[in-house]
């Protein structure tokens, strides 16, 4: 058990190393795609869409203000449609003034603390024999596989999602986009 600790702290390192080279372009020599319009300049907060469910959510939330602080941040943001895949009344009721806490809770669990790349996080899943565990702002994991090529997501509710986009640089972090909201286990 210690050695996959010491392994998974060494991947997280090297992530949080990669993540903060200090580089546009990623460490590799190539630009990373998705927003060469310049989103560099501006804050996460500010490179998304303003009428996005997600945008909606984090206003709602209260965290529209740490999207637009100086991070760095990574953000996984579902997709509109993901957000409708919820389960019946799960979206609007999160929404809701009283469900706050947690909304903010699963919007937190879409931030990882630092500026991780897809390339960052498809070296450390190699390097962690097929999968790597990546901490997020609400104090849980989601745990990063490849299935077909693609970089797959797992919640601790056993929920999926798949990167659909990513590497959209701004200036306090970056944005991935995923096919699901990741939805973290309740406390007991």
């Amino acid at each position: 058990m210690t050695r996959s600790w010491l392994t998974l702290g060494a991947a997280a390192l090297a992530i949080a190393a990669s993540g903060c080279n200090g580089t546009k372009d990623g460490g590799n020599g190539t630009v990373a795609d998705g927003n060469e319009s310049g989103g560099e300049n501006k804050t996460i907060a500010a490179s998304l869409d303003a009428n996005s469910k997600f945008v909606q959510a984090a206003k709602a939330a209260g965290l529209d203000a740490t999207l637009a602080g100086p991070g760095p941040y990574t953000v996984l943001v579902p997709s509109d449609d993901a957000f409708a895949k919820l389960p019946d009344g799960m979206g609007d009721s999160l929404m809701k003034p009283e469900s706050k806490a947690e909304l903010t809770r699963i919007l937190t669990y879409h931030i990882l603390p630092g500026t991780i790349l897809v390339d960052d996080i498809g070296k450390a899943i190699d390097q962690g024999d097929g999968k790597t565990v990546l901490a997020t702002m609400g104090g849980d994991t989601l745990t990063a596989t490849k299935v077909g090529g693609n970089i797959v997501l797992t919640d601790s509710s056993g929920g999926k999602a798949t990167l659909s986009g990513g590497d959209e640089q701004a200036s306090n972090g970056v944005v991935h986009h995923v096919d699901s909201v990741l939805v973290p286990k309740k406390a007991a």
